[in-house]
């Protein structure tokens, strides 16, 4: 009698339990973006050596977070002078602010398997609130694919004389196509 009280007991316990989002880390094939303009001219980059880790289950967003930590100094748009002055201290400011990092603890299903990640994201110094917007395709190798927009002025990214949004628009548009592998 005792074995079956402790097996209800636990059963019971394990019933109570909240259910935890699954834990998910970065793999190879994943690109994060970014798309602008310059005196009306689009010029697209890329942020290479990001890492973002995921907890997310698309029936408990509530237990759903995500980190991306992203290091500023490979900032790469295949022109050398543009990603100089990037880096530079009117923009990204690498020597005082080596890494951005966008953290997002609320998720909403935008219905289908779309969500947004409600979040902020930390980029010389300031920290403003970002949306994610993404579609989470699940299978072994899940993959996250999303769109966001940053106000650069916000973050103080290109301001003084290139705070002009005749020359560079205020909104950048920032993409990400992220493979995920269950972490261990």
């Amino acid at each position: 009698m005792q074995i079956k009280s402790l097996a209800l007991a636990a059963a019971l316990f394990a019933a109570a339990a909240p259910a935890l989002a699954a834990d998910y880390v970065q793999q190879t094939g994943s690109t994060l973006t970014f798309a602008t303009k310059y005196q009306g001219e689009v010029f697209a980059g890329t942020f290479p050596g990001f890492t973002a880790r995921l907890s997310f289950d698309p029936a408990r967003l509530d237990t759903s977070k995500l980190d991306v930590v992203i290091p500023l100094a490979g900032t790469n748009s295949k022109n050398a002078e543009r990603d100089d002055t990037l880096k530079g201290a009117d923009f990204f400011n690498i020597a005082k602010f080596a890494q951005a990092r966008f953290t997002a603890t609320k998720f909403r299903s935008m219905g289908g398997n779309n969500y947004a990640a409600d979040g902020s994201l930390n980029l010389r110094g300031a920290t403003k609130p970002v949306t994610l917007n993404f579609t989470w395709t699940a299978g072994d190798k899940p993959v996250l694919t999303g769109k966001a927009t940053v106000k650069r002025l916000d973050f103080g990214v290109g301001g003084g004389d290139w705070a002009d949004t005749s020359i560079i628009p205020n909104e950048v548009a920032v993409s990400t196509k992220v493979v995920f592998a269950p972490a261990k």
